[in-house]
C-alpha cells in the first residue's frame, strides 16, 4: 500500500498557485485512474484506488502548507503506512519548469511542507520534486510560489500532470528512474524540452 501526498494550500484563492502543483498532480491521478470520490478526513481529503495492482491512497492536506505533516501522520498511522511507502509531490524552486526528480530523504531546501512532514514522520519518505523555476532573487521567492502560474505556463503544467498520472504506477511499484525518464520523454515529445536534452 502507498500513500501519495500532494502538497498545496486549501481554498480557491490558492488553487492555481505554483505552490499547489502537488494538488494538481494528485487530482489528475485520481481522475485518470478512476479513484473513488474525494472525502474529507485526516485533516485533509483522500481518494482511494489502485495503480499497477498496488493499493494507493491519495491525500491533499487541508492544514495549509506549513502544517502538512499533521495530515500525513494521521493518514499514515490509520493505514499503518511506513515513511518509505509515502510519496510526496512538491513544488521545487531549484529545478527548471517541468523537470521532475525523485529522491528519498535528503534536505528540505526551505520547503515548509517538507519541514512539517519530516518533523512528524521522519525523513525517509520519497519526494517527487516538480520544477517550477526560481525567480532569480531570494526576496522574490515567497511571491513566486504563492502566485498563479502564468497563462503561458499552463500547457506544460497540464502536460506534466498528465505524464505523471500516466506513469504513476511506476512510482507505486518503486520504479523511480523509469518514472522520471518516461515523464521527461512525454514532455519532450510535446515540445517542452529540446530534442536530445538528456537527464541531468
Amino acid at each position: 500500500m502507498r500513500l501519495f501526498v500532494g502538497l498545496g494550500n486549501p481554498g480557491a484563492k490558492y488553487a492555481h498557485n505554483r505552490h499547489n502543483i502537488g494538488f494538481a498532480v494528485v487530482d489528475e491521478i485520481a481522475r485518470r485512474h478512476g479513484f473513488a470520490p474525494w472525502r474529507r478526513r485526516f485533516q485533509g481529503e483522500t481518494a482511494e484506488g489502485t495503480l499497477d495492482r498496488e493499493r494507493v491512497v491519495l491525500l491533499k492536506p487541508a492544514t495549509f502548507m506549513n502544517e502538512s505533516g499533521r495530515a500525513v501522520q494521521e493518514a499514515a498511522n490509520f493505514f499503518k503506512i511506513a515513511a518509505g511507502e509515502i510519496i510526496v509531490f512538491q513544488d521545487e524552486l531549484e529545478l527548471p519548469p517541468g523537470k521532475v526528480r525523485v529522491k528519498v530523504g535528503g534536505g528540505i531546501a526551505g520547503h515548509n511542507g517538507l519541514r512539517s512532514i519530516s518533523s512528524h514522520i521522519g525523513n525517509d519518505y520519497r519526494r517527487v520534486r516538480l520544477g517550477i523555476g526560481h525567480p532569480g532573487i531570494k526576496e522574490l521567492v515567497h511571491g513566486h510560489v504563492l502566485s498563479d502560474f502564468a497563462k503561458s505556463d499552463r500547457p506544460w503544467v497540464e502536460a506534466l500532470c498528465q505524464a505523471i498520472a500516466d506513469n504513476a504506477g511506476l512510482l507505486a511499484t518503486e520504479k523511480d528512474s523509469t518514472f522520471q525518464n518516461r515523464v521527461h520523454l512525454a514532455l519532450q515529445a510535446k515540445g517542452f524540452f529540446d530534442k536530445g536534452e538528456g537527464e541531468k
